[in-house]
């Protein structure tokens, strides 16, 4: 019996050891798996600081970097939360087990806003010493731990009172006229009318989404009621968006483009067109504040830039579009339009041939770079670095500057091409990108802004104009009709060009909408985004 006890002792004790030892190694495990997701959220972390500091000192220069930051801070967010969930489980672990332990390295937390306000919860002091026991004890400080909450959104109904009065000499009756309301039917305040547009236009989200959001939080509205809200609101900031359009057609240099939008059509949907004109004098020290007038139209047809412009003349910065050739005609009344081409669509195209990147992910072998595309890419860089010493600068600095840095290179890039896609084959894709830069005498349109220190090298000003729609189309899915969509360009123009003036666009016309109904002719101008103001009761808010 003694054997048998003393085996079974011994055996206990081998299987505590084993696993005392298992759980030691799983909690190494959960130490080394929290180790690893935390260094590569710091990987991540770094990178995505690394691009975004390249962006600021170089601007857009590459064609997808603002989508790879994007990106790469989805990624983060992921790599963050993941660290977080191995690193408390780890620590679950390391409480029964004593392993080697690590610090992770926690994002760093910005202070919370001084002007939020603080609620005091103070908790229950002792009334005895925890040691001893005596009650003879005497506050000497405290230590304050802040969290973040959020009250939910509070709603509200504004009663406005007019009390009438009667005159016992006359018997008339006095009453003090009604408040002027934003819409005609004023059953909505500013701030819920400038909610409803902001989240439609300015974050995509729909009016049935909207109403059913309203809805949960006791509030019922219906889709129709809110639409003939949004309806009104048109009608009520036209004299704002007729400024705008007046301002932006006012420019000598204008960017233009256009993007799709789908819309709504008998058995699905068919492809629009939501085009944008945008008057930005920013990089050459113009002191014209800058905005943005957009346009609707079902097709992409050449009528629509010809309408879009009809009257105006002068430089129009946009891609090879042919739908704008009318626009340049000689011919043309009052006067041709001249064109300014984009750089960033021709090195597009060489880019698309030389990255490496782009090449393999596509399982195509490296070696099919083309040295010409990626010599191409060299050429057009630098002349793109010249670019950025001189935003900003005057008109007639950045010409003198030009013309001598930029044309030597522009010249022997030219002659560079020349010879190179004499040697190709016109079926070779490096030729095509060449010949989209010679095709029609568009060279002139890409080396006129040697000639002039207004025009920009590239048309981003207005492809981030359209970056907002870009990002929208598969929230807002489709405009329910044409109507709808010269509705959806009124709003952007407003919502953009508040964006573009630093003006919260929500607040810009919540206070608008409060302050129009109001306002004399006169005054209407002083509402625009570059020239408003909040309130004082706005600022309090």
């Amino acid at each position: 019996m003694s054997d048998a006890a003393s085996e079974i002792a011994r055996l206990r004790a081998a299987l505590a050891a084993s696993e005392a030892r298992a759980e030691a190694a799983e909690t190494e495990l959960a130490q080394a798996r929290a180790v690893v997701s935390t260094s590569e959220a710091m990987i991540k972390h770094l990178r995505l600081e690394i691009a975004k500091l390249r962006r600021e000192q170089y601007g857009h220069s590459s064609e997808r970097r603002a989508r790879l930051i994007d990106q790469m801070e989805m990624q983060l967010e992921e790599l963050e939360a993941a660290a977080a969930e191995d690193e408390i489980a780890a620590m679950r672990l390391t409480k029964t087990t004593a392993v080697a332990g690590f610090e992770r390295r926690r994002p760093a937390r910005k202070p919370f806003p001084n002007h939020l306000p603080r609620e005091r919860v103070v908790v229950d002091a002792p009334t005895a010493c925890s040691c001893c026991g005596s009650d003879r004890i005497v506050k000497m400080g405290e230590d304050i731990t802040e969290t973040l909450e959020v009250i939910p959104r509070q709603w509200k109904v504004i009663q406005t009172v007019r009390e009438k009065f009667t005159c016992r000499a006359c018997e008339k009756i006095s009453q003090p006229p009604a408040p002027f309301h934003p819409t005609p039917r004023g059953w909505a305040g500013p701030n819920l009318l400038a909610m409803i547009l902001f989240e439609k236009f300015g974050q995509h989200q729909p009016l049935n989404r909207q109403a059913e959001r309203y809805a949960k939080e006791g509030v019922d509205l219906s889709l129709s009621t809110i639409a003939d809200q949004v309806g009104a609101c048109t009608v009520a900031l036209e004299p704002l968006h007729a400024l705008i359009r007046t301002h932006v057609l006012e420019a000598k240099r204008l960017h233009g483009d256009d993007t799709t939008v789908p819309l709504l059509a008998k058995g699905g949907t068919k492809t629009a067109r939501l085009w944008t004109y945008v008057r930005d004098d920013r990089p050459f020290g113009g002191g014209a504040p800058p905005a943005a007038l957009f346009h609707f139209s079902r097709d992409r047809g050449m009528a629509n830039p010809n309408r879009h412009l009809a009257g105006w003349q002068g430089i129009l910065q946009a891609d090879a579009y042919g739908g704008y050739n009318d626009l340049y005609r000689a011919g043309r009344d009052p006067a041709p339009v001249s064109s300014a081409l984009c750089w960033s669509h021709a090195r597009r195209k060489f880019f698309e041939l030389a990255d490496i990147k782009g090449i393999i992910r596509r399982g195509k072998p490296a070696h099919d770079i083309s040295p010409v595309a990626l010599e191409a890419v060299a050429r057009i860089d630098a002349i793109f670095d010249i670019e950025r010493g001189i935003n900003g600068l005057p008109a007639e600095e950045r010409h003198a500057i030009r013309q001598r840095l930029s044309r030597p290179l522009v010249e022997a890039l030219h002659d560079w091409m020349s010879t190179e896609r004499d040697r190709m084959s016109k079926h070779n894709p490096v030729a095509k990108a060449i010949s989209y830069m010679f095709t029609k005498d568009r060279w002139a349109a890409f080396s006129r802004f040697l000639d002039d220190g207004r025009i920009c090298l590239t048309n981003n000003a207005a492809e981030r104009a359209l970056r907002g729609v870009a990002l929208g189309r598969k929230s807002w899915l489709f405009a329910g009709s044409e109507r709808g969509g010269d509705r959806a360009a009124f709003m952007y123009s407003l919502i953009v060009t508040a964006r573009m003036n630093n003006a919260d666009p929500q607040a810009w016309l919540a206070d608008v909408l409060a302050r129009l109904p109001g306002t004399t002719a006169s005054r209407v101008p002083d509402l625009l985004p570059w020239n408003w103001s909040p309130t004082e009761k706005r600022i309090a808010a």
